[in-house]
Formats: structure tokens, C-alpha cells, sequence
């Protein structure tokens, strides 16, 4: 048991850890000619980014020392200070508008994204108030009502941004993590309206959002607005083929795909990779999924099965929603590739995640130069 248990954790481990390297190597390819053009440096994005993933790396080590339960009992107050983060992002002058959204705190040429570590504390107190009132859930008044009540109150902060596609990973996170409780399943097809109704909503006092869906729709409607992202993924896609035009020759990166080192870097890797490469990240992922969805079916502790169920359910959840976006299945949404998009706020909230995971497995060994060397060259075996 316990070798299994240590196996599972190195695999956990190693497939992010290729992810995410993975990830820097994809920012550099993608990024390179718009980086050198827009700041005379081709490495600029890739700069910033290998940044957050070595602090992310140190990140894990440091909090790998922390009992999960920890974050148990200062969920309300790691909650609390992403409430307050949420709110002062919003304020002109300390939040940064990037992209039409008002989503981001800036530090010199660094950008921090709130919301991300807000889904992170969401999880976190999601899993505490479902393993401390398995009873009380049965009621939707007394049970349900005051969780459903605190997600919306976010979902709100967000949408004020607005972030649409952050908001709607968030609350079908941790509608996943509800359904898998005690509460009725009444009460998700009520849910399930009542979101019908909020989608059509948001689409009324957003018109660009229903621009997104007739591009969706049909995107040669309006090829050089609106659908003008989604056709050249299509293009950057459909020659990738097999085994892709090889590492760098991407030619949607010279200045056809907008910026496409964030949402769209899946279309750069099929173009460069083909459907093999897309075969091996999705494989990554699914490595990933099935490890820690096996460790929180045998979890005893409901705090620890929810926690790592809504954390690989989050990830899960926006690893499938950008593909959709890309491959044009789904309207743009704006939400990033996990591990591989840039992003540091992305990356390092992510790596929170790793270290949450580890830390419940409770076999995280200490990892070093020699140890990240065996799960690179030993991960298949």
C-alpha cells in the first residue's frame, strides 16, 4: 500500500512538474516574435513566467512541511482575505485593467490575478462546510442556502471585473463538489434552471457576450472582429496534423493569432506538435485526474475527500473548457490552459493546488535536483 501510495504521489508530482515545464518551453514558442517586437526581447514572456514556476516550485517544497489541516482551520480566514482582494482589485487605482477586465493587481512588469487564489480558498472552504454539515445538507434552507449564498456573493465580485469565464469554472467547481454530497438532487435541477436564466441574463446586460456566441456559431459572420481569434485557431490547428510543423515553426505566432502565449496557446501546440503532442498533454492531465480521483474515493476524511475531489475537479474542469474554446466547441471564454498558459498568478495558485494534493496524500517526499531527475527520466516506467 504504501508503495502505491508513493507512486501515486511521484506521478501527481511528475506530470505536473512536465506541465508546467512544458508550459515554459510552449511561452517561448508562442511568444517569442510578439515579445521581440512589442519589447525588443524575445525572451520577455518566457522571463516572467520560468519565474513563477521556480517560486511555485519552492512554494510546494516550503508548504509540503504544513499539515493539510491546517488550511482546515483557517479556511474562514483564508477566505476572508480573498474576499477583500476581490473587492480592492475593483477599485480604480490599485486594480489594473488588462484586456477590458478589471482583474489584476501590478507589480512592476508583474501582474497578480486575485480570482485565482480565490478559487483556490472557495475549494478549501467548500470542503470544510460539506464534511462538517453531511447532515444539515439535506436541507436546502438550513444546509444548502448559506454555501449557495457565499459562492454567489464571489461569483458577483467577479463578474464586476469582469471575469465570465473565471466566475463560471468557479461555481461549476463547486457545484461538482455539492453534487457529490448529501443534498438532494432536486435541488440541482432547480440550480440548473436558475443558471439557464443567469446565462441569458449576462447576455442581456452584456451584448459583447452574445457577439462571442454568434461568433461561436459562425465565426465568418464577422472573420476580422468577433470570430477573428477563433478562425485563426482553426488555421493554426487544422496543419498541425499528426505530428505537427515541428517546435517553432508555428505560423499563426507571426501576429495572426492575438496574443498567443495566454488562452489560445493550445492551438500553437497542436499547430507545432500535431495530434501527438495534443495526445500527451491530454494524457498528462488524465494521469493526473486519475490519481487523485482514485486517492478521494478511498479518503476516509471528508474534509480530505472533498478538498482533493473540488482541487482535480477545478483543473479538470478549465483543462477541458479552454480546449473547448480553442477547437471551437464552446464560445470564448477567456479562461487559461492550466500549468501551460501564461500566467503567474495562474501557475502559482496551481501550485498551491500540487501542494494541497501531496500534503493529504501525506507521502510527499523531500524533493531535490536528484529526486526531480528520477521522475523526469522514470515516469512512464
Amino acid at each position: 500500500m504504501g508503495d502505491t501510495m508513493k507512486k501515486r504521489s511521484l506521478l501527481i508530482f511528475g506530470s505536473m512538474f512536465l506541465l508546467g515545464l512544458f508550459g515554459v518551453i510552449m511561452i517561448y514558442s508562442s511568444s517569442s516574435v510578439w515579445s521581440l517586437y512589442k519589447f525588443n526581447d524575445a525572451f520577455y514572456y518566457v522571463k516572467h513566467q520560468l519565474i513563477f514556476f521556480v517560486i511555485g516550485i519552492i512554494v510546494v517544497l516550503i508548504l509540503r512541511k504544513f499539515d493539510y489541516r491546517f488550511f482546515y482551520k483557517y479556511s474562514n480566514v483564508i477566505l476572508g482575505i480573498s474576499f477583500l482582494l476581490l473587492a480592492l482589485v475593483l477599485i480604480p487605482g490599485i486594480g489594473q485593467v488588462r484586456n477590458g477586465s478589471r482583474s489584476w493587481f501590478g507589480f512592476g512588469g508583474f501582474g497578480i490575478q486575485p480570482s485565482e487564489f480565490a478559487k483556490l480558498a472557495l475549494i478549501i472552504f467548500t470542503a470544510k462546510y460539506l464534511s462538517n454539515n453531511e447532515k444539515e445538507l439535506r436541507s436546502v434552507k438550513n444546509g444548502v442556502f448559506p454555501i449557495i449564498l457565499i459562492i454567489f456573493l464571489f461569483f458577483g465580485l467577479i463578474m464586476l471585473e469582469p471575469d465570465f469565464g473565471t466566475g463560471m469554472v468557479i461555481v461549476v467547481t463547486l457545484l461538482c463538489m455539492l453534487f457529490v454530497s448529501n443534498i438532494k438532487i432536486s435541488f440541482f435541477v432547480g440550480m440548473g434552471i436558475l443558471g439557464l436564466l443567469g446565462i441569458v441574463g449576462l447576455i442581456i446586460i452584456a451584448p459583447y457576450r452574445m457577439q462571442r456566441i454568434v461568433s461561436f456559431l459562425n465565426p465568418w459572420v464577422d472573420p476580422l472582429g468577433s470570430g477573428f481569434q477563433i478562425i485563426q485557431s482553426l488555421y493554426a490547428i487544422g496543419p498541425g496534423g499528426l505530428f505537427g510543423l515541428g517546435f517553432g515553426n508555428s505560423v499563426q505566432k507571426h501576429f495572426y493569432l492575438p496574443e498567443p502565449q495566454t488562452d489560445f496557446i493550445f492551438a500553437i501546440i497542436s499547430e507545432e506538435f500535431g495530434f501527438v503532442g495534443i495526445i500527451i498533454i491530454v494524457s498528462l492531465f488524465f494521469i493526473l485526474f486519475y490519481n487523485v480521483m482514485k486517492f478521494s474515493y478511498s479518503c476516509n476524511d471528508l474534509f480530505a475527500k472533498y478538498l482533493s475531489f473540488g482541487l482535480i475537479t477545478g483543473i479538470m474542469i478549465q483543462m477541458v473548457l479552454n480546449i473547448c474554446v480553442v477547437i471551437g466547441l464552446v464560445p470564448v471564454t477567456g479562461v487559461t490552459l492550466p500549468f501551460i498558459s501564461y500566467g503567474g498568478s495562474s501557475v502559482l495558485s496551481y501550485m498551491f493546488v500540487l501542494s494541497f494534493i501531496l500534503n493529504i496524500l501525506s507521502l510527499f517526499q523531500k524533493i531535490t535536483i536528484h529526486s526531480l531527475k528520477f521522475i523526469i527520466f522514470n515516469f512512464f516506467n
